[in-house]
């Protein structure tokens, strides 16, 4: 009888998938981050396997050490996809947005809601901590942006929290890695129905994109939607 295979597991084999494009994506960015993850594995099992023998338990120290090499390697490598990530955002349009969208669950982000002719940016998020508006672009610019739209925001939630970060590495500024922490240790002050009521009168406001005029009617023959760039 032939044997049956045992079917693969989507969900593992799409974490797998995950793991390798990371890397890749990191080795980019960070050539020698096979090398250190694996001189963190080896140093983490010798030291272990070495205090084991001097209690007399190697096997136990050697089972041991091998789960806390792995966990080692795992925070190591963690840290420094985590750093290889950020590198290749720092500097690029949109680049504040992307990082707002992963804060976690129960923030609503809404990105784009002020733009100048010169692209710089203001993205808008509601959590339980309040409202947070994060610009990104020159900073001499974005400040009158940004002082806009707070006071825009301060006009529909007077009773609310407002903050205002800059995306930047200079003085007073916000670096684009700390941007989830600083968030994170804002203090929650609202109710969840409270930070629910909040999202939905300010979006009463809208974006960009919903501010956008669109023509109304048939639109004319021999017009093309322009194509994206």
């Amino acid at each position: 009888m032939a044997r049956k295979e045992t079917p693969e597991n989507p969900e593992n084999s799409g974490r797998l998938k995950q793991i390798a494009q990371t890397y890749k994506m990191t080795r980019q960015a960070d050539p020698k981050v096979g090398l250190v993850i694996a001189a963190v594995g080896i140093v983490t099992f010798g030291v272990i396997l070495a205090l084991g023998f001097l209690i007399g338990h190697p096997i136990y120290a050697a089972i041991l050490g091998f789960l806390l090499a792995f966990l080692a390697m795992a925070i190591v490598f963690g840290r420094r996809a985590e750093k290889a990530a950020f590198g290749q955002l720092e500097g690029k349009p949109g680049a504040a947005a992307a990082v707002l969208q992963n804060v976690g669950r129960g923030w609503t982000v809404t990105p784009a809601v002020a733009m100048n002719k010169s692209q710089d940016v203001v993205h808008r998020a509601v959590s339980k901590a309040g409202v947070v508006l994060i610009g990104e672009g020159n900073p001499n610019r974005v400040k009158g942006l940004l002082a806009a739209e707070k006071k825009k925001v301060n006009r529909v939630v007077y009773d609310v929290p407002v903050h205002d970060f800059i995306i930047g590495t200079g003085e007073g500024e916000l670096p684009l890695k700390k941007v989830r922490t600083t968030l994170l240790k804002l203090p929650r002050v609202l109710p969840g129905p409270k930070a629910t009521e909040v999202n939905d009168r300010l979006r009463a406001l809208g974006d960009l994109m919903s501010n956008m005029p669109i023509p109304k009617g048939p639109m004319p023959k021999g017009m093309r939607m322009p194509k994206g760039r």
